[in-house]
């Protein structure tokens, strides 16, 4: 037994990752081809308990981090400049994500290549409102809770406001507020150490959330909207591989380097399908392995994880609604794709509190006049686009603090530039820099 431990502990975190997506597809396929229903339960509790410890830590740190961020930019200069920048960069690589949606969609047609009926299609679920911006960025409670057929669950934006607000009373306050902050800064040091033991259970959550997946989901789901589908997984790529690197190039850095240091969080991203339950390791690998300052990223990672969303909310609402349109033989103008493109750019903040690329979908459609039935048609593969969607919104929530810290000379290049070597993190989290003495 502790040789197998000394030997796990002495394998590169990338191979036990891989590792464990190699086991994942194979006893997927297992659970699948002989229908193993406890293999597949199996995987399914691995997958959803690894998940549910990493968005266990999310409201922790998000609180820790921003409020400690917030008190430690007083010694920044551009601190107005920086967030300005990062929404106006969301917003720039979310138009570019669009046009390549709408394109392609405009292209190949996957509406009317589609095997599916529109005769019976209903829809009841959630829909998006623009109106839920501004209810979203309103807290019912401090801690950001909300409860729903009896169970609770938190919205990350209303944790960031509420954040925002302590840790600027924390400044206001002044020097009363330090015992506060020094357990702020004790609690994120904790939080980020728990945060360190949970990614260490990384390759075994891979396995189970990629069996999972696998053993749930076939070509059979696939096949009726087989050119919607590809259509996504392209135009999740181009952003991915083509648009993000010639923006990194713009900027003097290397893409390689910027995928080697962040692809922990985008492979976790797939695999999860969960921004939010992605957000502390997409925040660890952009401090760490990017070089981006702590006390920008703990703002920007976790504003990226609720309005930051390339794939859910650019690519996927623009080809189906085109999609959707061309199912239900509805001709789209001019002024509809301008719409779509409006809605992926500043929609993505309007379902900010809500979850899901459904509700960005279901905010596209009713602004264009589409029909929601529509929405029901595409729910049965959503899960197998989210795998996509949701690694590409990862990349871009890594890629703007990256970029717009590079524009204000503030980024770590030698970080950004250092080997990639065993863990995407190191073994214990990087302490909380205590801000220097005004004047100093």
């Amino acid at each position: 037994m502790k040789h197998a431990l000394s030997a796990a502990r002495r394998t590169p975190f990338w191979a036990q990752i891989v590792l464990g997506l190699v086991l994942g597809v194979v006893l997927g396929l297992v659970a699948r081809t002989w229908d193993v229903a406890w293999l597949a339960t199996t995987l399914d509790t691995i997958g959803s308990t690894f998940v549910g410890l990493l968005t266990a830590a999310v409201p922790p740190l998000v609180f820790a981090a921003i409020v400690v961020s917030v008190t430690n930019l007083r010694e920044v200069s551009n601190a107005a400049r920086l967030a300005t920048q990062t929404l106006v960069w969301f917003a720039i690589t979310s138009l570019v994500a669009v046009t390549i949606g709408i394109t392609l969609g405009l292209l190949t047609n996957p509406g009317s290549s589609a095997d599916v009926s529109a005769a019976g299609a209903t829809y009841e679920g959630t829909s998006g409102s623009w109106l839920d911006f501004l209810t979203g960025l309103v807290p019912a409670n401090v801690l950001g809770l909300e409860i729903e057929e009896g169970a609770a669950s938190f919205n990350v934006l209303q944790i960031v406001v509420v954040a925002l607000v302590v840790g600027a009373a924390s400044l206001k306050a002044g020097e009363k507020a330090e015992p506060f902050l020094g357990f702020m800064r004790s609690a994120l040091a904790v939080v980020q150490q728990v945060l360190w033991w949970i990614i260490k259970l990384a390759p075994l959550g891979t396995l189970g959330l990629l069996g999972r997946a696998v053993a749930t989901y076939g070509w059979d789901l696939v096949a009726p909207l087989a050119v919607f589908t590809v259509d996504v997984y392209v135009g999740c790529l181009l952003v991915m591989f083509v648009v993000y690197p010639v923006i990194l190039r713009l900027h003097g850095l290397s893409p390689v380097k910027f995928f080697s240091g962040a692809w922990p969080a985008i492979q976790l991203a797939f695999v999860s399908r969960s921004s939010v339950g992605t957000m502390p390791l997409t925040q660890q690998v952009t401090t760490r392995n990017l070089g981006v300052p702590q006390e920008y990223s703990s703002f920007a990672v976790p504003l990226g994880a609720t309005t930051k969303m390339d794939g859910c909310a650019a690519i996927y609402p623009a080809l189906a609604a085109i999609t959707v349109a061309q199912i239900f033989g509805i001709t789209l103008g001019v002024q509809d794709y301008l719409l779509i493109a409006f809605v992926s750019v500043v929609g993505s903040a309007a379902t900010a509190g809500l979850t899901g690329a459904v509700v960005m979908l279901t905010l596209t459609l009713t602004t264009l006049g589409l029909p929601l039935e529509g929405v029901a048609l595409l729910l049965a593969i959503d899960p197998i686009l989210d795998m996509m969607r949701t690694a590409t919104n990862v990349a871009g929530q890594a890629l703007v603090p990256t970029i717009v810290a590079r524009r204000e000379g503030i980024l770590d290049v030698d970080a950004y530039h250092a080997p990639r070597r065993g863990a995407p993190v190191g073994d214990t989290p990087e302490p909380v820099r205590e801000p220097e003495p005004a004047g100093v």
